[in-house]
Formats: structure tokens, sequence, C-alpha cells
């Protein structure tokens, strides 16, 4: 069994405040592309098996998707295994969601392969047990993200457009960014209201002038160069481009693939080590 493993950028990301237990509350619009991970998964007697094409990841049970199985396993209590081969193509510590995508692929695919027959609700509650995104992964397609990430609420799908993504060559820890995060220090606080209603008139030209992300406030000043990129990809021609997640990828929104394409090519010859094209996609069954 294959599966793809899409994807996200945030539309727009506000962090509200810091929790009792230690995670950050935030309200997102989170939106799946196209570029994904391949997730083959072939049936085996007990065991958990992972390999990946990437010898700088980790196939061993610190992987997300390795963890995932085994929580499945777990809870299933089933005597059946699993070997995982990851074909990985989104970036790795990217603020794309690639560990989770793979994870929620994992679960989604062993549930029919195992023939478990959990609810889409049911893998959803196992899938927060594993990261904030990864519930949203399952699920794909356009979406608010309330509580840690977790509390999901479908949206109207995003216009169809191409997404050029562009990552530097730093890395940026997802806990180090909420830990540096301090309200009074963001600039633009995105407007989770002015997004959803352009969603809801299907205007690409209101999500673009909406895109907003509080967490830039932490990881620009400390990575000038992810300013760099977002402001070249305006020049280039981009609709509106912002950082995705934590960082330290940034996406830009274009109409049309020619024009994507031009932006792709500047950025590449800017000497930006990894550039990709992608392009909306809605909820993947």
């Amino acid at each position: 069994m294959t599966i793809k493993a899409y994807a996200k950028i945030n539309l727009a990301l506000d962090v509200l405040y810091k929790r009792p237990d230690g995670y950050h509350e935030v309200a997102m619009i989170m939106q799946a592309i196209s570029l994904n991970d391949t997730v083959a998964l072939t049936s085996q007697p007990a065991t958990i098996n992972l390999s990946v094409n990437i010898p700088s990841l980790a196939a061993d049970t610190s992987n997300l998707a390795y963890r995932a199985a085994a929580l499945l396993k777990e809870y299933t209590q089933t005597e059946q295994g699993v070997h995982i081969y990851l074909e990985k193509r989104i970036p790795l510590a990217a603020g794309l969601a690639g560990g989770s995508a793979d994870a929620a692929a994992v679960l989604k695919g062993l549930n029919q392969l195992w023939e478990l027959n959990l609810s889409l609700d049911e893998l959803s509650k196992l899938a927060a047990r594993l990261g904030s995104d990864v519930p949203f992964c399952l699920y794909n397609g356009t979406m608010l993200a309330t509580g840690r990430g977790e509390v999901l609420e479908p949206l109207p799908p995003m216009p169809h457009c191409y997404v050029v993504l562009a990552k530097p060559a730093i890395e940026v820890p997802t806990a180090w960014v909420y830990g540096q995060f301090r309200a009074s220090e963001v600039c633009v606080r995105p407007d989770i209201t002015a997004m959803r209603e352009a969603l809801v008139s299907s205007s690409l030209a209101g999500v673009a002038r909406h895109l907003a992300n509080a967490l830039e406030s932490v990881t620009i000043p400390a990575h000038p160069e992810i300013l760099k990129i977002k402001e070249d990809m305006l020049a280039y021609g981009a609709m509106a481009a912002l950082m995705s997640g934590s960082g330290p990828t940034v996406f830009g929104l274009s109409e049309c693939l020619e024009q994507a394409e031009q932006i792709a090519g500047q950025l590449r010859s800017q000497g930006v080590p990894e550039v990709f094209i992608a392009e909306t996609v809605s909820k993947v069954e």
C-alpha cells in the first residue's frame, strides 16, 4: 500500500497565550499543498520496521512514522506488523509538517492495511498524542486549528494557486521559537476572521492580503535571510509571501505556473538551496 503524505503551509498563525500544561494556545489556518512524501506500507508478522531514502533521517523508534505505527499497534492490541518505507521529498525541519504528514499517512494506511476500522475521529485522537500538526495531516484541505493545533474546523477550500517554497540552509527548532515568543513583539497580528472571510468568498487576493504569522517576530530577527527571501519573492512577482510555521521555509503565492517557475528560478540563481513549486490541494480522502 502506498500513500501520499502532503505538506502544509500556515495561511495565518497566531499565538494567543501559554497554557498551564506548557503548550501554547494557537489559532491557525492551515492549507495542504501538493508537495508530498510517499509512504509505502508492507504487511509482515508482528514487528515494525522502518527504512528511509535519506541517510540523515533516523529510521528508528524516534521517527514519528515509526511511533505512529507503534501507537496504533498498542492501542488496538493487534499482532500484525509492518515495514514502512519513507520516500522523503518534503524538506526536513522546514515548518511544513513533513514528519507529521508521514505519521498521519501511517495511521490512515495501517487502519486499512490491518483492517482496524477505526473512525477518523478515533485516529485523530491518536494523532494528537503524536504531535499538534498530525491531526490536520489526517484530514488535509483547509482548516482552522485551535487549542494546541489539534482542534480542527473545516473551512471552504482555498482558491487554487501555485506555491513557491524556499528553505534556507538553517535549522530552527520549533520549541526554541515558541520559547522565545513574546506577544508584545508581534508587529502584525494575524486576522483570523478576515482570512476566514477571504476563504468564504473564495478570494485569492483576500487570502494573499491577510497572510500573517506571529512567529516571524521570533525567527526573522534571529535569521534575517528569511526576510530576504520574502522580499525577493515579492520583488520577483509573488502575490504575497510568508514564513510557514516556526520556519525557516518561506512560501509565496502565484496565480499561474509560469510566474511560479520564474520566481523559483530567480531564487535558485540567488543560491537558495531548496526551492520547490507546489499547488494547493483540497481535502484528500
